[in-house]
């Protein structure tokens, strides 16, 4: 029977001793090697298989190497059998797999008018260097443990600026999606009121509104930063409230204003008496979630 060297010889591209000596090469490869006995290849399988086996060894060596030329990135050359011969695959790599699933829980983080980086933030990178922190941070995370579940509250964060509260939310949206694979939108209260009342001359108001209001989890950021008016107070921000109320979908809120505070900052418009107004709209903020003060030195400076 004709050995793999012969065969390569009798193709006319090798001669005689490098044929022999490329079997060998070939044959001693310790992966090659397990694959035939693996696979229980005959002798004939394995002559047919002779150029997969080289042209494995060819792209493992790019791989290796990082060879710009090497063209299935993120992916590793893999030996599997194709009716009857050996054949060159390609596995994703466990950089690419963890790639993959960072990227996915990224974007199950919507950002409205906010930083890129909130997307990244993670529960580790949260400063606990006081109790109140402490209790936000374990509060948070018994939330994620126990979703979904029936009438889960959630928190608002009040306290100074650059303290942390929309760190901590976004590392909780981020500890959402990497652990229950739910969606979470992280709004900028004042910049999205500002978009609702642009809305107006091309009648998309409603359609605004809508896209916030049903989310399964909503993060309401800087809340009574707004400008405000008794529009968006009674027409956008409690239509939004009312329905996830009704609907039992958590919502969470950051804010530089207690709810003693916010409710007086929303009874005075203007100069005008609008205590009852404001109070409907606490009441629902009430429901929805738990307030708490965030304490911390600012970070911004």
């Amino acid at each position: 029977m004709q050995s793999i060297g012969q065969a390569l010889e009798q193709s006319g591209r090798f001669s005689r001793a490098a044929s022999a000596d490329l079997a060998q090469t070939i044959l001693a490869d310790p992966e090659i090697a397990a694959f035939i006995k693996a696979n229980h290849l005959t002798e004939r399988e394995i002559k047919i298989s002779f150029s997969k086996f080289n042209q494995f060894l060819g792209e493992r060596q790019k791989f290796r190497d990082g060879d710009p030329t090497y063209s299935a990135k993120g992916y590793q050359p893999i030996l599997v059998m194709n009716e009857g011969y050996a054949d060159v695959s390609y596995l994703e790599t466990s950089e690419l797999i963890e790639a993959q699933k960072k990227l996915a829980i990224a974007n199950r983080i919507n950002l409205v008018n906010l930083p890129k980086s909130y997307r990244n933030i993670t529960m580790a990178d949260f400063d606990i260097n006081n109790e109140s922190r402490m209790i936000a941070l374990s509060a948070l995370l018994d939330f994620v443990e126990a979703y979904p579940a029936n009438g889960q509250k959630g928190l608002y964060l009040y306290g100074d600026m650059g303290v942390g509260k929309s760190y901590l939310m976004a590392a909780m949206a981020h500890e959402l999606s990497e652990k229950k694979g739910v969606a979470t939108t992280l709004l900028h209260f004042p910049s999205f009121a500002i978009d609702v009342k642009n809305a107006i001359s091309d009648g998309s108001v409603k359609d605004e509104i809508d896209a916030v209001k049903k989310v399964p989890v909503l993060i309401i950021d800087d809340i009574g930063a707004e400008q405000t008016t008794p529009w968006v107070r009674d027409e956008v921000l409690q239509v939004i409230l009312q329905y996830r109320m009704l609907e039992e979908l958590p919502t969470f809120f950051t804010s530089n204003y207690s709810f003693a505070d916010l409710e007086r900052k929303w009874s005075n418009i203007k100069g005008n008496d609008e205590t009852w107004q404001a109070k409907r709209v606490m009441e629902r903020v009430r429901y929805l979630a738990k307030e708490f003060h965030l304490e911390g030195v600012n970070r911004r400076q």
